[in-house]
C-alpha cells in the first residue's frame, strides 16, 4: 500500500518534490524517485510485503517502469507461472506486475486478483490502472504536463486556477460524492472502478477493462450450489488477504460481516485482533455490546476505543482537509479517530466488511425498492401519475413512486441523498427533473445493453460502483492511509462478485430475508444469535454534535458569502434536524460549506 505520483512534460523539480511530499503518509517507509528530462515518476512506499529495500519503487525493468499502490494476491501464482520468462530479483508483487506486462501487454491487469493504482511507464506510453472494484484511488491533471496522483492535494499545486466543477458539485448533491470523471477541483479528474487510462504522444483514451455485468446471469440456479461456491470463494477471498508480513487487525461491529472475517480467519488458524468503536455520550449509537458479545462467541481478542464530543469535534476539520474534497459520509470522522488509535498499537493491516450490503442486499431497501419496482407493470397508470404531479411532496417516498408512474429509473443508488426537484427547490439555478440520470447514463446504459434483465442486479451494480467505490471506499481509503494503515475488503473480491453475478438473482431476495445467501453460508462457523441480529450500522451521533457546538451556523454563513442556495429552503432544511429529518442532507451541506470556505473564502 502507498502512493503513486508522476509528471509527464515540463516540471519544476522543487514544486515536484513539494507536491510528492504531501502524499508521504501513505508510504512513510520509503520515498523512491525518477527523475529525468520530461519526467518525475516517484513512490512513497508502505510495507506491507516483503520489506527488503530490493523492493522498494519505482521498479524498472529495460524500458518499463512502475509505481504501483496497493495488493496483488496472486502474485505468487502468477509468478510460478512466469518465472521461466522473466528473471526475478525480489519477493515483491511489484516485480511480478512488470513480468506480467512484458508477457501480455495491457491485458496483464486482468490476471490480476487484488486492489491496485497501478501506474506504468512503457518507454514513452504512460498507463494508469484502476482495480475492478475502486478500492485504490488514481487521479490526473492535463495541462502543460500530464500529472498523476494516488490523492487529489498533490495535483492542487498544479492548477493554474482553483475552480469549483458544477458536474461535481450537482452529482455529490445527488449521490454523496462526486461521481467519476469528475472532482471537486475542475480538470483534476479520476479514473473509475475498472478503468485504464492511456497516455501517449499528449493524448488521453480512457478505456474499461472489467465490468460485473459480463458475467453470464443464471449459471447457477440452485441454492446449496450456490452456498457451495460462494462459500468457498469468501472463504479464499478472506484467506488470500491474511497474508502479510506486518501486524493485521479486524474491525468488528455488532454484525455478520466482520464477525464472517473473523470467523474465517480462526478457520485458516489466524486470530485476529479486533477494535470496536464507542461514543461516550451517546451509547446508544454504538455496537460496543454487541460487539463484546460477539467477541466472546468468536473467541478473539477486543478493544474498545471510545470517543466525546470534543473528540469528534477536534478531529472534523483535519478529517475533512484529509479527504480533499467533500464526500457526504459522517463516519468518515469517527472511523479516522478509530484508526489512528489502531494505529498506536503498531497494526499496519485492518480488515474490513465493506460490500457484503451491495453483494448479498444486506439493505433493507432494496426489498422495499422491488415492491414499488412491481407497480411499473399496472397497465392504468394515467391517474396516478397526474395524482403525484399535482400532489407535490419533499419526501422520498414521493418521489419513489412518482418516478414508477412517469416510468423512468426508480433506484438511483442507496446513497442519493438530494433529488432533482429537492436540488431545484434548494439551488439558486434551474434543475430539472432526473437530470441527475446523467451521472448514471453510462452505467444503466451497460445494464441494459447486457444479459441481465432483473433489476437486482442493477441495484447491486450501481452501488457497487459509486455507493461503495466513490463512497464508502473512498472514506476508508483516506482515513486508514492518512494513519499509514493498509484497508483490505474480502468481500469486495472481483471473483466472489463475479460469482454472485452469475447465480440466479432471486436466490438474493425471493425469501424476503436481507443477506439470505451469506447468512446460509456462515451458518456453521457463527453463532445464530449474530445472525439473527437485527442490522444496526456504523451510525453516530454527529447532527448532535453538529447541533450542539453549533457548528451548524457555518452552513448560512458560508451561503451568504457563495449565494449557492436559497435561504428560505436552506432554513427549512436546517429547521428539519430539530426533528430529526434530513440529517445526512445537513451533513452533506456542512461538509460542503467547510470546503467552500478553506477553498474560496
Amino acid at each position: 500500500m502507498c502512493a503513486v505520483f508522476g509528471i509527464l512534460g515540463e516540471y519544476n523539480e522543487y514544486m515536484a518534490k513539494k507536491a510528492l511530499a504531501l502524499l508521504a503518509h501513505r508510504g512513510p517507509d520509503f520515498c523512491g524517485i525518477v527523475q529525468k528530462k520530461d519526467l518525475f515518476f516517484a513512490h512513497q512506499r508502505l510495507s506491507i510485503i516483503d520489506m527488503h529495500s530490493r523492493s522498494n519503487q519505482p521498479l524498472f525493468h529495460e524500458k518499463t517502469l512502475l509505481s504501483f499502490n496497493g495488493e496483488i494476491y496472486n502474485f505468487k501464482e502468477l509468478k510460478d507461472e512466469l518465472k521461466d520468462e522473466f528473471n526475478f530479483k525480489t519477493q515483491s508483487d511489484g516485480e511480478v506486475i512488470i513480468a506480467a506486462y512484458l508477457k501480455w501487454g495491457v491485458d496483464f491487469v486482468n490476471h490480476l486478483r487484488g486492489m491496485f493504482a497501478i501506474a506504468l511507464l512503457d518507454n514513452e506510453t504512460l498507463y494508469l490502472f484502476r482495480d475492478r472494484l475502486g478500492k485504490k484511488p488514481l487521479f490526473y491533471l492535463h495541462n502543460k504536463a500530464f500529472i498523476f496522483a494516488s490523492e487529489i492535494k498533490a495535483l492542487i499545486p498544479f492548477l493554474q486556477k482553483v475552480e469549483m466543477d458544477e458536474d461535481a458539485l450537482l452529482s455529490y448533491l445527488s449521490f454523496l460524492a462526486p461521481t467519476p470523471p469528475f472532482t471537486f477541483f475542475k480538470d483534476i479528474k479520476k479514473l473509475a472502478a475498472g478503468e485504464y487510462l492511456t497516455f501517449k504522444n499528449n493524448h488521453i483514451e480512457v478505456k474499461r477493462y472489467f465490468d460485473l455485468l459480463d458475467s453470464t446471469p443464471n449459471l447457477i440456479t440452485d441454492k446449496d450450489e450456490a452456498v457451495y461456491i460462494l462459500e468457498n470463494l469468501l472463504d479464499e477471498s478472506i484467506k488470500i488477504r491474511l497474508n502479510a508480513d506486518v501486524p493485521t487487525a479486524s474491525l468488528l461491529s455488532g454484525g455478520i460481516d466482520s464477525a464472517t472475517l473473523n470467523a474465517y480467519a480462526l478457520k485458516n488458524g489466524i486470530n485476529l485482533q479486533t477494535y470496536t468503536l464507542g461514543y461516550k455520550e451517546y451509547a446508544k449509537y454504538d455496537e460496543r455490546k454487541n460487539a463484546k458479545e460477539s467477541a466472546k462467541l468468536l473467541g478473539v481478542e477486543n478493544k474498545e476505543i471510545s470517543i466525546s464530543q470534543n473528540d469528534f469535534l477536534d478531529a472534523s476539520d483535519r478529517v475533512l482537509q484529509t479527504l480533499d474534497e467533500p464526500l457526504n459520509d459522517p463516519a468518515a470522522v469517527p472511523l479516522y479517530l478509530l484508526f489512528e488509535n489502531i494505529k498506536k498499537d503498531g497494526i499496519k493491516v485492518v480488515l474490513s466488511g465493506e460490500g457484503s450490503d451491495e453483494l448479498f442486499l444486506g439493505y433493507r431497501q432494496y426489498f422495499e425498492f422491488l415492491d414499488i419496482q412491481s407497480f411499473s407493470k399496472l397497465k392504468n397508470k394515467n391517474w396516478l401519475k397526474r395524482y403525484f404531479h399535482s400532489n407535490f411532496s419533499i419526501n422520498r417516498e414521493w418521489e419513489y413512486y412518482k418516478r414508477i408512474f412517469d416510468d423512468t429509473l426508480l433506484f438511483r443508488t442507496s446513497g442519493e441523498n438530494f433529488t432533482d426537484l429537492q436540488k431545484n427547490l434548494l439551488l439558486k439555478r434551474n434543475i430539472k427533473d432526473n437530470h441527475s440520470l446523467h451521472y448514471l447514463k453510462s452505467y444503466r446504459e451497460r445494464f441494459e445493453n447486457s444479459l441481465h434483465t432483473d433489476e437486482s442486479i442493477w441495484y447491486s451494480y450501481i452501488d457497487l460502483n459509486l455507493f461503495q467505490a466513490e463512497h464508502f471506499l473512498t472514506k476508508l481509503d483516506r482515513v486508514s492511509m492518512a494513519h499509514s494503515i493498509e484497508s483490505r475488503t474480502p468481500f469486495l473480491d472481483h471473483k466472489l462478485a463475479s460469482a454472485i453475478f452469475s447465480i440466479d438473482p432471486k436466490l438474493r431476495y425471493k425469501d424476503g430475508v436481507t443477506k439470505s445467501l451469506l447468512k446460509s453460508i456462515v451458518a456453521p462457523h457463527i453463532s445464530e444469535k449474530i445472525i439473527l441480529r437485527r442490522k444496526k450500522g456504523f451510525s453516530n451521533p454527529y447532527m448532535e454534535y453538529l447541533v450542539q457546538s453549533k457548528r451548524i451556523s457555518l452552513i448560512k454563513e458560508v451561503n451568504q458569502k457563495s449565494a449557492l442556495f436559497k435561504k428560505e429552503a436552506l432554513d427549512a432544511y436546517i429547521q428539519k434536524t430539530s426533528s430529526g429529518g434530513f440529517k445526512q442532507h445537513i451533513w452533506g451541506l456542512y461538509v460542503l460549506s467547510v470546503w467552500l470556505k478553506r477553498q474560496f473564502f
